[in-house]
């Protein structure tokens, strides 16, 4: 194989894999589905539900620690994707 088709190949699986990353949503909780988002996979919060329960306990702390725990959980679980999209391997910037 010469170098320029290799650079091609892997051009290609560069693409496919910013495709995949682009359409990769996960949802994540926090306190038992108080608070739930969806993110993206370059981490865009994209939607954010908070369970009106959680509003009227009116603690404001507990909803901010809620919804921190909600988005940490959400970057594990788009880290995760990626790393198994990638077979374990990491990419500066990604």
């Amino acid at each position: 194989m010469d170098m320029r088709t290799i650079m091609k190949q892997a051009q290609k699986m560069q693409e496919k894999l910013q495709r995949e990353i682009a359409d990769l949503k996960v949802e994540a909780s926090a306190g038992g589905g108080m608070v739930t988002l969806t993110m993206t996979g370059s981490r865009e919060v994209t939607a954010v539900h908070i369970d009106p329960k959680a509003i009227q306990a009116q603690d404001a702390e507990l909803l901010e620690d809620l919804v921190r725990a909600a988005v940490n959980e959400a970057n594990r679980k788009v880290e995760a994707a990626l790393a198994e999209k990638m077979g374990g391997m990491r990419m500066p910037g990604l």
